[in-house]
């Protein structure tokens, strides 16, 4: 049978996902369809357009190849081309058999994985593209002697040259420039894939100059394509703007209100089964941690009405167990009627000047006298000349206590335990190290949560309700400090108290 906590995470889980399924999902589906929608609208612009620019295009590349076809051999080791007095190279590069020497040592493994490319090299400079793993390139390379001779031409070079042909062409049109770029990768198959090709395209057009249309290049330039961008505002823009604009606004405000509703939802879920969980938590706790000492009690009491004790000694025996478990039982209500105060929010804290070293010394007492006769190595380190700090004495060192007493309770017989007291810049910090059991990283997190409980052997042979770090974490907090805690299991657990100077 599940328990309650597995029981509420269930609930609320089940709850969450129905909201999800319910209203995300068509959610998403519906800002899709609107995402296609958006794609659709820019279709048919881009059909003119690209049909008015074709002619244009073509007459652009027939100059480009010309130049390209045409180049001036200005040196051959390093190679250096000109086209009509502009240097295209900004990287050269030498290839003899399977040894390449590159100008820049970041390409060798770009020439080296075009090295089959070269053996069909002519003796005169040929221009060609190569698309690899590190990104499309524009080459113009030579044999010599058995030796090829190349270079990477520069993408400034290279729009040097198409600006120089495209010039008349663009004379009294709309206002466009030229451009060569890599060809776009073809989508994978599925509504999915080309939804996001579309989706990466509209980005790309948002975030760069609009294309009005574009001319695949053929061998040896089939990695590229000649582009004509708009200059200024987008004319496909401009004709959708108004719909776009209206769309993405309602989109937004519904993309907003979905997700603080989703949220606010969630969160009111998740709090509502958290806190069925912690009361069914605590009343169990509180009822199991009540029973243990109130048994006890009333098991001593029954022996001495029925006249079972007659020696004095025993009786004593008995008179200090009925103490013990009484002491118990009203620390266990304490610290039940504080951790009530700290959550109503009504306890009351007397602020008074206090020196660090009193502070310490009454955590000390308080705990030596709950341990008389305890076996343990304990040691107290006081850093001289501590200031003295505002602060509520009996509060934070019943905090402190907490600490002494959680690094009693989960150490095993070889007890070690060490309380420090230091200045560390604008705080002092209040250091309590134990060699217990250790906390897990993941636990960390939890262990000052209300009723919250590591899950381990010890912890679940030690008496506790899980508030002891809650309640030394509010106090702390309310006299402007925080804890911290350093630990790794089976090696121990230090917990260090930060008080500001100021506090």
């Amino acid at each position: 049978m599940a328990n309650p906590q597995t029981a509420d995470f269930l609930s609320f889980r089940r709850t969450f996902t129905l909201l999800i399924v319910l209203v995300v999902l068509p959610s998403a589906g519906l800002s899709g369809f609107g995402v296609v929608a958006i794609v659709n609208e820019r279709a048919a612009v881009e059909k003119r357009l690209e049909a008015s620019w074709a002619g244009r295009l073509e007459s652009a590349w027939r100059e480009v190849s010309a130049r390209l076809g045409a180049l001036t051999v200005v040196a051959e080791a390093p190679l250096r081309v000109e086209s009509r007095g502009v240097a295209l190279l900004e990287s050269t590069f030498d290839v003899r058999g399977d040894e390449v020497v590159a100008e820049d040592a970041r390409l060798v493994a770009v020439v080296k994985s075009l090295v089959p490319q070269f053996a069909v090299v002519p003796s005169e400079p040929v221009v060609f593209s190569a698309s690899t793993p590190q990104g499309v390139f524009l080459l113009v390379a030579l044999r010599r002697n058995g030796v090829v001779h190349g270079g990477f031409v520069s993408a400034r070079a290279l729009e040097q040259v198409v600006h120089e042909v495209s010039a008349p062409l663009l004379a009294g049109g709309e206002p466009a420039q030229l451009t060569m770029l890599p060809v776009k990768q073809v989508p994978a198959e599925g509504v999915l894939a080309r939804l996001a090709s579309g989706v990466s395209e509209a980005r790309e057009a948002a975030l760069g100059p609009p294309e009005l249309s574009s001319l695949s290049l053929p061998s040896p330039m089939q990695d590229f394509r000649l582009v004509a961008q708009a200059i200024g505002e987008d004319p496909v823009g401009k004709a959708s703007a108004r719909n776009r604009t209206v769309y993405g606004v309602l989109l937004g405000l519904f993309y907003v209100t979905l997700a603080l509703g989703v949220v606010y939802t969630g969160r009111s879920l998740y709090r509502e089964a958290r806190l069925s969980r912690l009361k069914t938590d605590f009343v169990s706790l509180v009822s199991h941690e009540l029973r243990t000492p109130l048994t006890s009690i009333r098991m001593f009491i029954d022996m001495l009405a029925m006249g079972r004790v007659k020696d004095q000694a025993e009786m004593q025996t008995v008179l200090d167990l009925l103490s013990r478990e009484t002491s118990r039982l009203s620390t266990m209500i304490e610290t039940v009627l504080d951790f009530s105060r700290l959550e109503s929010g009504k306890k009351q804290y007397d602020k008074q000047p206090v020196p660090v070293q009193a502070l310490v010394e009454a955590a000390v007492d308080a705990f030596k006298a709950q341990r008389v006769g305890a076996v343990m190595q304990f040691s107290v380190e006081v850093e001289p000349n501590l200031p003295t700090l505002l602060l509520d004495q009996d509060a934070l060192a019943g905090a402190v206590l907490n600490l002494l007493q959680n690094a009693f309770k989960y150490t095993h017989d070889d007890k070690r335990i060490t309380l420090r007291a230091r200045q560390h810049g604008p705080e002092v910090v209040i250091e309590v190290e134990d060699n217990g059991v250790g906390i897990p990283r993941r636990e960390q997190r939890r262990i000052f949560d209300r009723f919250y409980r590591v899950d381990s052997l010890l912890t679940r042979q030690t008496e506790g309700t899980g508030l002891g770090l809650s309640i030394a974490q509010r106090i702390v907090e309310a006299h402007g400090g925080h804890i911290s805690v350093d630990s790794t299991p089976g090696k121990g657990s230090t917990f260090r108290v930060h008080l500001p100077l100021g506090g």
